[in-house]
């Protein structure tokens, strides 16, 4: 059995906390009834997935999602409720990625979207003091940026070649059992994050520190 080197982190539910049901919950207040028709956890409307690809801008994003739920949002309201998910990062989660970067090769992998990428590292800048998350990896992908997305085989091979790194000394750990399964079909060691553990108290199980 290889030896892990690497390890690949997702970042919504696994470094940062997320309530997805808030942004769906926000949305249906605004009168966006057939929200969670458009979207989930698990599955979505293509729209959202060229959002995530970086195929659309945030205006035409915007101004399809008026369309489809037949509503008149300006973008305020549209950008309050579609970060609506984005909750905080817990400091222990941070401190624990500090503790395993001399030990691993560590990288964020994350489906995303511009108008996240701009709350969340608010976010992580008012309550953390860091601007980004590029000093707690080797290197940071967003989805938006590479115009791919999981579980797609293309982007887990992207990282893999990149930084020619072993798939079967990778562990990728994620919260959506589609994404992890993509991951096990380039042979990469995939653990899917149940929503009652930490990251860190399943990867100490993993990969205790010695």
């Amino acid at each position: 059995m290889s030896t892990v080197k690497n390890i690949v982190f997702d970042l919504g539910g696994v470094i940062i906390n997320l309530d997805i049901l808030a942004t769906i919950k926000a949305f249906q207040e605004l009168g966006a009834k057939n929200f969670p028709a458009l979207y989930t956890q698990l599955k979505q409307h293509r729209l959202f997935d060229d959002f995530d690809k970086g195929f659309i801008s945030e205006q035409t994003f915007h101004t399809t999602l008026n369309e489809l739920t037949q509503l008149s949002l300006n973008f305020s309201e549209f950008e309050s409720a579609w970060n609506a998910m984005l909750l905080d990062f817990p400091a222990h989660r941070l401190q624990h990625l500090k503790k395993y970067q001399p030990h691993y090769r560590l990288f964020l992998l994350s489906n995303t979207n511009e108008t996240h990428i701009r709350a969340f590292e608010k976010i992580l800048l008012q309550t953390h003091g860091y601007a980004n998350l590029d000093s707690f990896f080797e290197r940071v992908y967003y989805s938006c940026r590479m115009g791919m997305r999981k579980p797609d085989s293309e982007i887990f091979e992207h990282v893999l070649y990149t930084h020619q790194l072993q798939a079967n000394e990778t562990l990728f750990i994620d919260d959506s059992p589609q994404h992890v399964l993509g991951a096990s079909r380039c042979g990469i060691k995939a653990h899917l994050l149940v929503p009652t553990q930490d990251v860190f108290d399943a990867l100490n199980l993993i990969l205790p520190l010695v």
